[in-house]
């Protein structure tokens, strides 16, 4: 199991103008067209070599075949039809004050009006593509099941799923189903992304009078996301099942605060990944001191390259970052990253593709100076 990479790319990356304009004027349940599908391998291609010019060595196809980082939910079950967006109800915030309009953070929505099924092997295309392309070793993303609760409309949904808990136990089994079909097709690396978590260590999210109670939503999001790992794991114990958990990302905008303390006792020492991209590049994702609660030997990839702004960190604060986070997890247990993609949504953050390149180039060389 390759768990001593130290330098790694959370996943998306800014997709072309051409692609950008292409996929702005359909819906993400429209099918793909011939044009579609030539823009998105160009896209990955450029992808790949961006990411081989900075140093990276585990690659990513740059999720270039998706509108956003819920392709999993959004784009390839079928049963979902349009809907408002819960995105849009919420505040983004940018990162030097003052929230964004609601015309840089609008996302398509969606419900499930019927029982779920897959329509698309998303995750299969890439994999093949990345299979004959990828330099070197390569990941899949996706997002957890245990976000499903997003697709869940008591109006449009409650005919087909009583509550969202029984839609994500769907959801579950068909994304089980996916995991074990991408490692029978030789996918040795896979992503989770998880954010179910932010509703809890968010104290406002936290305590909104409607919802389930914060130990429900945990309990929820481990034993999926647990089901998960199980199922690459009973294909193979030697794939690497990765976590990827941040404070929302969009158009560099932000939708959450609060440190690790709130769920880190359980999350960190219950969930069964090998490693953990968490995001820690600024004040928002509080200190440390949580880290503790990893057992030896699990791989922590510190997010602390940030992916929203385009300056770049003084490399010298990134390496006492490394020190300080080396006083809760052994050092050879770490790595760093950016905090996230620069794309999780369709037009990508505010920078551009040359920030982006050397982003991926400082988290490089800094890990080459860190664990030389």
């Amino acid at each position: 199991m390759p768990t001593k990479y130290h330098a790694e790319h959370v996943g998306s990356l800014l997709r072309p103008p051409e692609l950008v304009e292409l996929r702005a004027a359909r819906s993400p349940l429209d099918p793909r067209d011939d044009r579609q599908r030539e823009l998105e391998d160009q896209a990955v291609l450029d992808a790949l070599e961006l990411q081989r010019q900075a140093g990276i060595e585990v690659f990513t196809d740059g999720e270039m075949r998706r509108d956003s980082w819920m392709a999993g939910l959004l784009e390839t079950v079928d049963g979902v039809v349009p809907a408002p967006s819960i995105a849009d109800g919420v505040s983004w915030h940018y990162e030097g004050g003052g929230d964004a309009p609601s015309t840089e953070t609008h996302m398509e929505g969606a419900a499930v009006a019927e029982k779920v099924r897959r329509k698309l092997d998303l995750t299969s295309i890439e994999a093949e593509f990345m299979a004959r392309h990828a330099p070197g070793p390569y990941k899949i993303t996706m997002v957890s099941a245990s976000m499903g609760a997003m697709l869940w409309d008591e109006g449009i949904s409650g005919k087909a799923y009583a509550s969202p808990v029984q839609l994500i136990d769907d959801l579950a089994t068909l994304q089980a189903e996916e995991i074990e079909g991408l490692v029978d097709q030789g996918v040795d690396w896979i992503q989770i992304d998880s954010l179910a978590y932010v509703a809890v260590i968010d104290e406002v999210l936290r305590n909104a009078d409607e919802g389930p109670s914060a130990e429900m939503l945990v309990d929820l999001a481990i034993n999926v996301d647990n089901r998960l790992v199980r199922a690459a794991k009973a294909k193979d114990e030697d794939v690497t099942v990765a976590m990827h958990f941040c404070r929302g990302n969009n158009r560099s905008a932000w939708i959450g605060k609060g440190g690790y303390e709130w769920i880190a006792e359980r999350v960190f020492a219950e969930t069964e990944f090998d490693r953990y991209l968490l995001e820690y590049d600024t004040e928002r994702a509080g200190g440390f001191e949580p880290l503790r609660f990893f057992p030896k030997g699990k791989t922590v990839v510190l997010g602390i390259v940030s992916s929203k702004t385009p300056e770049l960190e003084s490399q010298d604060a990134l390496m006492r970052r490394v020190e300080e986070a080396s006083k809760y997890v052994a050092i050879e247990d770490l790595a760093i990253s950016p905090q996230c993609g620069f794309a999780s949504t369709l037009r990508g953050n505010l920078l551009s593709v040359d920030d982006e390149r050397r982003k991926l180039e400082l988290v490089v060389q800094t890990a080459r100076e860190v664990w030389a």
